[in-house]
């Protein structure tokens, strides 16, 4: 199972990286992340997750149903806001809003 799972993560890996570029590249500050929002639908649907839905505009939702629904459940949440910061960094992902990034707590990035 373990190595089915690693080989799962190394053939989505260049998407992931692909789809954080983009979020990274296009912040959107709290209670205003419409095209966050819309990217991250958008992304879920084409992925095939069926049961995806909107939350106070700007949060998104979606339910990932496996063998046996009612007994176990797995949940995942997400921080999409940005922060009012001008981005210094020299990376080719730049943010493109200006005066706004996504900022975390370590310097590593891919």
């Amino acid at each position: 199972m373990k190595e089915k799972i690693k080989s799962a993560a190394a053939a989505i890996y260049p998407e992931l990286i692909e789809i954080r570029r983009h979020l990274h590249q296009y912040p959107e500050l709290s209670f205003q992340e419409f095209e966050t929002a819309k990217y991250i639908e958008y992304t879920l649907k084409k992925w095939g997750i069926e049961k995806v839905e909107r939350i106070a505009e700007t949060g998104v939702l979606a339910r990932i149903e496996g063998k046996n629904p009612p007994k176990r459940h797995i949940a995942l949440r997400a921080d999409i806001d940005a922060l009012p910061i001008t981005e210094q960094n020299t990376t080719d992902y730049i943010s493109k809003n200006k005066g706004l990034m996504h900022a975390c707590g370590h310097d590593v990035h891919t």
